[in-house]
């Protein structure tokens, strides 16, 4: 285990890597997404059997979610009731689970890509605080879709381009305090915001390099894992820059990041050499 600290701004950070006890005979492989849930607890998804490892703030094994039924594991959320929202990229699903790991809705038809339709590759989803949730359909199409907390369509954007409105890989998308949506437009190296009606807003004025997703915490400040330049951006809610660092092979392709109630903040990073599937969880564990 490697300790050092990290400075960003007034805060302070010991860097705990690799982080986390697993039972023996467990591996992680192919990590995508990381989520906290209202325990503090660490859904960690990944690309390998099974799909859903949960830590406890300590990196204690908790359990598991997700046996046979999720193959492709990209973007995760978890909601204000510990709802589990988790993105099947190459099936075109998402999933809806319930907090003991039972499956409420599914969307998406399997091995059945539609294009500019949900779903064709997706990327992300994140659920806003009137129930609606967003899905950043990424790979295959360029759009967002918005859907009703039952899972009705209730409206799509984006096409393929660089112009306002348009994306190259929307690959992650939250709901700020604002209650707008930002979209992690990855291949346009922007962030883009919209009204929830998709109406756009704004490009935040900071360019960052492959932005893979966000999280916001607690004082409005939105993390950001640059995963094509591999740099860590924190950015205010008008896309100015607080602090940033990283800029090495340990950053690179950084796929995800979530913090906890404490301001501790995980992220997803690359080992060096062995590409996503080496992927591990890295905990900045906030000093005082």
């Amino acid at each position: 285990m490697t300790r050092l600290t990290v400075v960003l701004g007034e805060r302070r950070y010991d860097v705990v890597r690799p982080w986390g006890q697993l039972p023996e005979g467990l591996l992680l492989s192919g990590v995508s997404h990381v989520a906290v849930d209202s325990a503090d607890r660490l859904y960690i998804y990944q690309r390998s059997d099974p799909p859903i490892v949960i830590l406890d703030r300590d990196g204690h094994y908790v359990g598991a979610r997700g046996q046979g039924l999720l193959a492709d594991a990209h973007g995760m959320y978890i909601d204000g009731a510990d709802r589990l929202f988790v993105i099947d990229r190459d099936r075109h699903q998402l999933h809806v689970l319930d907090g003991s790991g039972v499956v409420a809705l599914t969307l998406g038809d399997p091995e059945h890509p539609h294009l500019q339709a949900p779903f064709n590759h997706p990327a992300d989803v994140a659920v806003a605080r009137n129930g609606d949730f967003y899905v950043a359909d990424g790979y295959g199409n360029s759009r967002v879709h918005r859907f009703s907390p039952d899972g009705t369509l209730l409206s799509s954007w984006g096409n393929p381009g660089r112009g306002p409105g348009e994306f190259t890989t929307p690959h992650g998308v939250w709901e700020d305090a604002r209650g707008r949506i930002l979209v992690a437009d990855r291949e346009n190296d922007r962030v883009q915001v919209f009204a929830q009606s998709g109406e756009f807003i704004a490009q935040w004025p900071t360019k960052v390099i492959g932005p893979a997703t966000f999280w916001v915490d607690s004082n409005d400040n939105v993390y950001v894992p640059e995963h094509n330049g591999g740099i860590f951006s924190v950015l205010t809610l008008d896309g100015e820059l607080l602090a940033r660092w990283g800029g090495s092979e340990r950053t690179r392709k950084c796929h995800s990041v979530a913090g906890d109630s404490e301001g501790n903040v995980y992220f997803v990073q690359p080992v060096a050499g062995e590409g996503s599937v080496g992927r591990r969880i890295v905990k900045y564990v906030r000093k005082v």
